[in-house]
């Protein structure tokens, strides 16, 4: 077995899932375009499969212009009208309405804090959480903390940040490692900050 064998093990081996999790999934992300961008994924994907967001995520950027804040956050009827006709996306008219509320959302955020990167790290002390789970069973759907920063954002008027919405993006964006201890992953993501 080479160091890459062993992997979280719903990676599976789908190529999307694989360079996800080899290159992407945990590792702390500080550029506020790319926390808006998984932010804006995350949203889409309640109810439906990561894999199958991933596989439209191509088409997310190409229609969200490269997911840029100030750009969907003036997003009218026809664009969204359009974007429910985009079949490179998943076209849910809550989900939309969503992600160009959740842009302005955003912006007022970055306008607040200095960053929305500041706003979010705020709540782990600008550290990543450092979990050590053995077993991919003891990973949490939500925490305490996706608790309290899905109750932020929806008094901050932000749709779709549940707690379970809000611990899967914090995962995705490196707030917590949730590498299991075997997989290859978790002692390099664990020196990253």
């Amino acid at each position: 077995m080479t160091g890459t064998d062993v992997r979280c093990r719903w990676a599976g081996n789908d190529p999307f899932y694989l360079a996800y999790h080899d290159q992407e999934w945990g590792v702390p992300v500080h550029d506020d375009r790319l926390l808006f961008e998984f932010l804006i994924l995350e949203g889409a994907q309640a109810g439906l499969s990561w894999i199958t967001i991933l596989r439209k995520r191509a088409g997310y950027r190409r229609a969200f212009d490269n997911f840029e804040p100030a750009k969907v956050a003036r997003y009218g009827q026809r664009k969204l009208d359009a974007l429910l006709k985009d079949e490179a996306i998943v076209r849910n008219r809550l989900k939309l309405q969503a992600a160009v509320n959740n842009a302005q959302r955003f912006l007022a955020v970055q306008e607040e804090f200095g960053s929305f990167d500041h706003f979010l790290w705020g709540f782990v002390d600008a550290q990543p959480v450092q979990n050590a789970w053995r077993r991919a069973t003891q990973v949490p759907a939500s925490t305490a903390l996706s608790d309290a920063l899905s109750k932020d954002m929806k008094k901050r008027g932000f749709k779709f940040v549940g707690s379970t919405i809000c611990y899967a993006f914090m995962q995705a964006v490196g707030l917590v490692n949730d590498h299991t201890t075997d997989c290859f992953r978790y002692r390099p993501v664990s020196r990253m900050r």
